[in-house]
Formats: structure tokens, C-alpha cells, sequence
């Protein structure tokens, strides 16, 4: 980051403090997703926020090694006491936050203290990934699915917070003034809800959001994340967005919905390909196929992820791909007739709540360009569940085996570079031993309000 960029963040800092100061903003809350998914924090008064932009907010690199319950672990690349990072905010997505009064908020990248970006950043990634794809002609369209569970009071037992039946307009009954504030408090912070329902576990609901670029919609999953969190405290509510809320739940996911895109053009639809797909979306999607085991070490990131990624519970536990098919992993949606030039997308159902967004579009992108550069093909589409069929490969069943195969990837590695792929083994073998022996009643438990 060289001089010229630091005078134009505080020139734009100054005009957002008037801004904000006429809002009646106090601090300013930036933001950073760590490698267990856990969205950590550094605030500063809105009077800082100048320095701040220009010059960053001192920070360790040691939470790139923190595990999900706060303990730290030591890698190559991360852990220890020693060095220090700069928290820049993003005054681009810079919002007041309407159910926090007196705040805004600002998704931050990590820079080193020579202005460099830092390796570990999974921010600057996902925009080096995407970057890389533009660099090819091609641009990705995404947004994450949204579940998350209210509990009733503040202890950490979970109590759902309705009672009514799956699905059911009794839900929405029983919290109409709950959901009316948070689809209110999105709309004031920017974010264009598309649906908000009742989900299928007890006290779960979810929402939909439009689709942007692949960086504005990992920002955008932690802002609505942080807003519902927030909407759910002012009701004497508390939200989880756990994968797995209860032992025997069917825990929360966070689907990710990609499309492919040249210039104007939807490339998961318009082409001779099956259900509309044209050559390079077809390839987009057999990269990410392919490389499903090793993905979900980035997207299904904890052990409570795999209590919940389990046959027959819509979780997407097989690593195939079908037509508006719910227990694919890949699902495909081509959209309403008519719309499928703008609709259509692929749906990756086998990540949850516990991925950090950024490392998740990054790594679906760099699997996506793989498949491009592998000129990949889809297999036969599976049209049942494939829990009926013999020889569909199920995905890894243990955080252990993903990691496994996520180290052993070679365009994962390329793309992500050795430290974040060393730091995320590191991580993950640390939460793999922090809940070795326990009962899946435990694990639930105590991963239940970390995300």
C-alpha cells in the first residue's frame, strides 16, 4: 500500500466521519473471519476511524491459529506471540448497523506492516481469486443461504423459540415482530433480501440474498449473520448458526449459490449442454465436483460439521450433482422458464455456518478455475437420492479425512498458497483433538454459540 493509496482512504474516511457523525455513530466495528470461522473484532471511535483507514488498526497474526473455543495452536505460518498486522476497514461497505445503535460496521483487510497484504487474509484472497478469474474474462455471481436457530433467554441450553410445525406459518406467527426487525434491519443496512421462512429443525429460519460479486457476498454473510445476532439480543433471544444446534437436529447449513459469467452472459444456461449448460460451465462445475472432499475442509471446517453432513437430510453428503436435487452436494437450479439466463446457478449444499465466507469463495473459485483450465466434464446426473444407488462416492465423513484430501489438492494449493494451506491443517487437527473422545451431545453443546 503505497502513499497515494493511504491519502485517498483518509480523504474518504474524513467525508464517511461526517457522515457518520451526523447518524450519531460512536465507533466503528471491523471485522475479520478467522480460519474456524469465528468473525472476531477491533473497534475504534469514529474520530480514529481516519488513522485507522489510512494506517490500519494494530493487530496480532496469532487469531490465524485460534480454534473455535479460543485456545491457540502453532504453525509454520501462524501462532506465537511474535509480529504484528494492520486491520484496514473498508469504507467501500462501510454501514451503520441499525440494531446496534451508535455503530457502523466496516469488513477489514489485513495488510503486514510494510503495506503488503498479508498471506493469511482470506478477504484479500477471495479478491485475488476473483481477480484472477476477470483475468480470464469470466466473473462469479454468489450468495450464501443464511440458517440460523433462536433460543428463548440467554443460557447456553438451546430452547427453541417456537414451537409451530416445519415450514409452517405458525412460526412466523409466533415471531412476526422478531422477523419484521430483521428484514427491516437489513434493508436499512443495505442488504436486498430476496425470502425469509421458516426452516425445518425446531426454532430455525432462514434468509435469502441477492446475488453479488464473490467478496460483497462474504461480506454480506457477516453482516446478516452479525444483524440477526443483534435483532435476536434486542428480543431476549439468543441465535445460533451452528451446523449442528442439537445432536439429533439437522443443524444449520450455509449454502453457496454460484454462477459463471462473461460479460452479460449467464453461462449456466444458454448452452448445448445438459439442462441448458454451456461448455464453460459445465467445466466450472466438474472443477468444483471433483474437488468436493477437499473443499469441505474450508467450508464444512469443524467437527460438529460432520453430525450434521449425514445421508438423507438434505445436507448434501455425496459427492454428485442433479437437477433441482436436494441431497446432491451439487445441486443444480436452472431457474423458472423465461428467467434461466439470469437464474440459473449452481447450489453447494454441503457447506454450513462454521466456513469462513472468504475461504470458501476463494477456494470455489479455485477449483472452479481448475475444472476451467482441466476442460472438466460433469458425470451422469443423479435424479434420486444417491443413498438408494450403489457407486455414488459419499464425501469424507470426518473433518479428518477432508483435511487429508484438501492438502493433497494441487491446484487448492497453488491457488491458496502454502501458508493458509499449512495454517488451515494446523487448525483443523487442533479441533479434531480439542473434541477427540466426545459424544456427539458434547460436541453440539460446546460448538453450539461459537459461530
Amino acid at each position: 500500500m503505497d502513499q497515494q493509496e493511504r491519502a485517498r482512504r483518509a480523504a474518504a474516511a474524513r467525508q464517511a466521519t461526517w457522515d457518520l457523525d451526523a447518524k450519531d455513530v460512536t465507533g466503528i466495528a471491523a471485522t475479520w473471519v478467522d480460519t474456524s470461522g469465528v468473525t472476531r473484532v477491533k473497534a475504534v471511535p469514529l474520530a480514529r476511524l481516519e488513522h485507522a483507514a489510512a494506517w490500519g488498526i494494530g493487530m496480532s497474526p496469532v487469531f490465524d491459529a485460534f480454534l473455535l473455543d479460543d485456545s491457540i495452536v502453532s504453525g509454520r505460518f501462524a501462532g506465537g506471540p511474535i509480529g504484528d498486522l494492520r486491520l484496514h476497514p473498508d469504507l467501500d461497505r462501510l454501514v451503520v448497523l441499525p440494531a446496534l445503535p451508535g455503530w457502523a460496521w466496516a469488513p477489514a483487510d489485513r495488510y503486514d506492516q510494510e503495506g503488503e497484504p498479508h498471506p493469511i487474509d482470506a478477504r484479500g484472497l477471495a479478491r485475488r481469486e476473483a481477480g484472477r478469474l476477470a483475468a480470464e474474462g469470466l466473473s462469479i455471481r454468489a450468495a450464501f443461504e443464511v440458517e440460523w436457530a433462536v433460543s428463548v433467554g440467554g443460557g447456553d441450553d438451546f430452547v427453541p423459540a417456537c414451537a409451530g410445525p416445519a415450514y409452517g406459518m405458525t412460526r412466523l406467527t409466533e415471531r412476526s415482530d422478531y422477523l419484521r426487525d430483521v428484514v427491516e434491519g437489513l434493508a436499512v443496512a443495505g442488504v436486498a433480501v430476496e425470502q425469509v421462512h421458516p426452516e425445518y429443525a425446531a426454532g430455525q429460519y432462514e434468509v435469502s440474498v441477492a446475488p453479488e460479486d464473490p467478496v460483497a457476498a462474504a461480506d454480506t454473510f457477516v453482516l446478516v449473520r452479525e444483524t440477526i445476532r443483534a435483532v435476536s439480543l434486542n428480543h431476549g433471544l439468543r441465535a445460533t448458526f451452528s451446523p449442528k444446534v442439537l445432536a439429533g437436529g439437522v443443524g444449520n447449513g450455509a449454502h453457496v449459490h454460484l454462477s459463471l459469467w462473461r460479460d452479460d452472459a449467464n453461462l449456466m444456461a444458454g448452452g448445448e449442454g445438459r439442462y441448458g449448460l454451456t461448455p464453460a460451465g459445465e467445466a466450472f462445475a466438474a472443477g468444483i465436483l471433483s474437488r468436493l472432499p477437499a473443499l469441505l475442509a474450508i467450508g464444512a471446517p469443524s467437527v460438529a460439521s460432520y453430525l450434521r453432513l449425514v445421508p438423507s437430510h438434505w445436507a448434501g453428503a455425496y459427492a454428485c450433482w442433479g437437477l433441482e436435487n436436494r441431497e446432491a452436494a451439487l445441486r443444480f437450479v436452472t431457474g423458472s422458464a423465461g428467467n434461466r439466463a439470469q437464474a440459473a446457478n449452481l447450489e453447494v449444499k454441503c457447506f454450513d455456518a462454521a466456513a469462513n465466507p472468504y475461504l470458501a469463495v476463494a477456494a470455489l473459485i479455485a477449483a472452479g478455475r481448475a475444472g476451467l483450465a482441466e476442460h472438466g466434464t460433469l458425470p451422469e446426473p443423479v435424479d434420486v437420492d444417491p443413498v438408494s444407488l450403489d457407486g455414488v462416492p459419499p464425501l469424507p465423513s470426518s473433518l479428518g479425512a477432508a483435511v487429508e484430501a484438501f492438502e493433497a489438492d494441487a491446484a487448492l494449493r497453488e491457488a491458496l498458497g502454502e501458508a493458509l494451506v499449512d495454517t488451515v491443517g494446523v487448525v483443523r487437527r487442533g479441533e479434531i483433538a480439542l473434541f477427540d473422545g466426545m459424544e456427539p451431545e458434547e460436541i453440539a453443546a460446546r460448538t453450539r454459540w461459537k459461530h
